[in-house]
């Protein structure tokens, strides 16, 4: 007598398990916010880590941002990197656009959701800013490839659904920065619950006012000055800003030592941020 083979799973089973593989995954990060506010976008994220960066710079006018597992979405950081110089060098600097990024990580991310065994665990965020408000574009791409063209506000990871509702009831349109980052902050800290101290924010902007690079990471006495009085303690407190971001050049190195995860270990990737 013949025994059933029961290693057989339709390719519909495949693709919904990988599905919510990857959007466990994802739930476990911690929520990341992206708005527009009076001269730029803004993001904002609960950060521990800081060797690890969530939030980042890609081009001249285009900011990244991303939840998940870190080594899977700084692989997708770095090849976004790549594309902007060889583009921005090849053609023109201004041929390097948002929009063809978001494309390219579409294409990369549903590739490999469909041909490998697992699907990155990552959320993307790619913004970018233009001369205008009506310039400026924001760009969600989620583990499968899909891309949906995003205007106001985004978030991803975490509890999302429920940041969104209550940045959705404060959120309006040419909000000041630190009104902003106030509207940020609020939706990011659940009713009831404490907000995360200074030192783990992690908060950047895209400012269209600022000349040549337009990606600004707020941190130290820059980010004091934008913090309601009555916030959390910072680590940083009495830290000078960084000298190095009001010249507008590049950020300095981490340094030689280790990256730690937010739970202060070694990190070697699969801690989802």
């Amino acid at each position: 007598m013949s025994m059933p083979f029961g290693g057989y799973a339709s390719p519909e089973q495949i693709m919904r398990d990988k599905a919510d593989y990857a959007r466990k995954g994802i739930a476990r990060g911690r929520s990341v916010v992206v708005l527009q506010y009076e001269d730029g976008i803004l993001f904002v994220a609960p950060n521990p880590s800081r060797a690890l960066h969530k939030i980042s710079e890609i081009y001249d006018r285009i900011g990244f941002a991303a939840v998940g597992r870190y080594n899977e979405f700084e692989e997708l950081r770095l090849g976004g990197i790549r594309y902007a110089d060889i583009n921005g060098y090849t053609y023109d600097r201004s041929d390097v656009t948002g929009r063809g990024l978001a494309n390219l990580y579409a294409s990369n991310l549903g590739r490999i959701f469909t041909e490998s065994i697992k699907s990155l665990e990552v959320e993307v965020v790619v913004a970018e800013v233009g001369d205008t408000a009506d310039g400026d574009a924001i760009y969600r791409l989620t583990f499968d490839g899909s891309v949906f063209d995003e205007h106001g506000f985004t978030v991803m990871g975490g509890q999302a659904e429920a940041v969104a509702a209550r940045l959705k009831e404060r959120y309006r349109e040419a909000m000041p920065l630190a009104d902003a980052l106030e509207v940020a902050l609020a939706a990011l800290t659940e009713p009831g619950g404490e907000r995360p101290p200074r030192g783990q924010l992690e908060v950047a902007v895209l400012d269209r006012n600022r000349e040549n690079r337009k990606f600004l990471r707020l941190s130290g006495a820059r980010l004091d000055r934008l913090l309601p009085q009555g916030a959390g303690p910072s680590e940083d407190e009495g830290e000078p800003a960084d000298k190095a971001e009001d010249k507008g050049e590049p950020e300095a190195s981490a340094g030689s030592d280790a990256p730690t995860a937010p739970e202060g270990d070694i990190d070697d990737g699969s801690s989802p941020l």
